[in-house]
């Protein structure tokens, strides 16, 4: 009997088959479950507050109101002393103020390589008006008055009237005229473009005496009653700006009154001290409505700040208005003395002018004068 065939094996269970394959295909699914399953994961983590995070979030818990809005810890109590021990270091207006004091010193020394002067008291001004700056920027000042509303008034008053009142009569414009060189081949150098800018149209309006009263007064109301506060309290380059805005309209206001550097327009000395005292009317005003006023500024700030030492937000408040009226009002008694003695020396000037003219002319005005008179007299006689 024949022997009969062997029967044949399933096809599937050939492993040098099928089987690769279907470890193949089976190690695809589970690495597409793993980066399903990886990419749950991340979006649950991104979703999830790391530990770090949560650590900050417990800090935030533990933090005091100042820390919160400001970023920074509240200051010890503020004392008379702390206005110069305490300090906050703002590396762009140190670096203006030193580049400000460097300049001017190198015009001087420039003025008397070549044998010119250049008068003393002007670079004790504006060494001091830039030191001043240099403080307020930097400064227990610019420390506090994050934090205390009548700090922060201290500051416009000194940005708007002391430095102003101390750079003004230091004349950089005609020192820089006086010591940068004139270009002799009709191009623009530092001295061209520096003459043009003060003679152009829009130096002429915003230096123009009403203009810059305006604005020096005006800013006041339109700055604090406006979210312009908000910004330059809350944020840096609000802040920056600030200082900047009260520089220039304080600079102008005063150039206006005692400025010696070129302007397209001045009034004559009485004007100038009928708008000193009509500008500081105004100015006395916005600080008696400060004095005087309940309503808090910028509450969600100053009244927020937790602060346990100190006047009330609003007594705060009420005493920057005194500032406002009160520490304002010494700068201007200076300023109208400085015109005072400007317009003294300006009629002695206008006299000494008259009479040397009356010396070289030998009072020939005055001898026509007297013979029309003799005539006047001769001719009713007859």
């Amino acid at each position: 009997m024949p022997r009969s065939a062997p029967a044949a094996r399933p096809a599937t269970a050939n492993p040098a088959g099928s089987t690769p394959g279907r470890y193949f295909w089976w190690l695809v699914v589970t690495e597409l479950g793993f980066m399903g399953l990886a990419s749950g994961v991340a979006a649950a983590l991104a979703r999830t507050a790391t530990p770090v995070a949560q650590v900050v979030t417990t800090e935030q818990l533990t933090s005091t109101p100042a820390q919160v809005l400001t970023g920074q810890v509240l200051p010890p109590e503020l004392t008379f002393s702390r206005y110069f021990t305490e300090w906050n270091f703002d590396i762009a207006w140190a670096l203006f103020c030193a580049f400000g004091i460097f300049f001017y010193l190198a015009g001087i020394w420039r003025l008397r390589r070549r044998g010119d002067t250049w008068p003393l008291h002007r670079t004790i001004l504006w060494v001091a008006g830039l030191l001043a700056l240099f403080y307020i920027t930097n400064g227990g000042v610019n420390v506090y008055e994050k934090y205390l509303f009548s700090t922060h008034m201290l500051a416009h008053m000194m940005l708007t009237m002391l430095v102003p009142l101390l750079l003004v009569p230091g004349a950089p414009v005609t020192l820089a005229a006086r010591a940068i060189a004139k270009r002799q081949d009709g191009s623009r150098g530092a001295r061209e473009w520096i003459l043009l800018a003060v003679h152009s149209r829009f130096a002429g309006i915003i230096a123009n005496p009403l203009v810059a009263a305006g604005l020096f007064a005006g800013s006041l109301y339109v700055f604090y009653y406006s979210p312009i506060f908000s910004w330059a309290t809350t944020d840096h380059l609000g802040h920056m700006w600030m200082i900047v805005h009260f520089l220039i309209t304080g600079y102008l206001f005063v150039q206006s009154l005692i400025g010696i550097d070129p302007v397209p327009f001045r009034l004559s000395y009485p004007f100038r001290l009928l708008l000193l005292i009509g500008t500081m009317v105004f100015h006395a005003f916005f600080g008696l409505t400060l004095m005087m006023g309940t309503g808090l500024l910028l509450a969600d700030w100053y009244g927020a700040m937790g602060r346990t030492w100190g006047l009330s937000a609003i007594g705060d408040q009420q005493f920057g208005g005194g500032i406002a009226w009160g520490v304002g009002e010494l700068p201007t008694i200076a300023l109208a003395i400085v015109v005072a003695i400007q317009w003294s020396r300006n009629d002695e000037k206008v006299t000494k002018r008259l009479d040397r003219n009356a010396d070289r002319t030998e009072d020939a005005e005055l001898n026509a004068y007297n013979e029309r008179f003799a005539k006047l007299a001769a001719h009713d006689q007859h």
